[in-house]
């Protein structure tokens, strides 16, 4: 069992970065695939990015890629979403998830956090 929790959320202006964090328990985080997902008012839940168990395969969906990097700390259980030269479309609530597959998809992952909220507005 793995619980997961997001912080890092809140109110940005266009253009502004945020960084948001996703702290996991257990002795085990390591072996997990991690990944962001998010969801918009009114869209269904998307993927952002994932990274692999070792850190060293990483993918982006073209919407974030150039923008939004990802990142783990095995040591800390703790993996992160840098997000930069945000925009007004990226507002939403993003949730971190552990699977134990290599994959992409939202329903092959095991184990969500509750999700934290991201604005992006002036």
């Amino acid at each position: 069992q793995v619980q997961l929790v997001e912080s890092g959320g809140g109110l940005v202006q266009p253009g502004g970065s945020l960084r948001l964090s996703c702290a996991a328990s257990g002795r085990t985080f390591s072996i997990y695939t991690m990944g962001w997902f998010r969801q918009a008012p009114g869209k269904e839940r998307e993927f952002v990015a994932v990274i692999r168990r070792s850190g060293g395969l990483i993918y982006y969906a073209d919407s974030v890629k150039g923008r939004f990097t990802i990142s783990r700390d095995n040591a800390k259980n703790t993996m992160y979403l840098q997000m930069n030269s945000l925009k007004p479309e990226d507002t939403a609530v993003y949730y971190c998830a552990a699977s134990r597959s290599d994959t992409q998809t939202s329903s092959r992952f095991d184990y969500w956090g509750q999700g934290t909220q991201v604005t992006v507005s002036s």
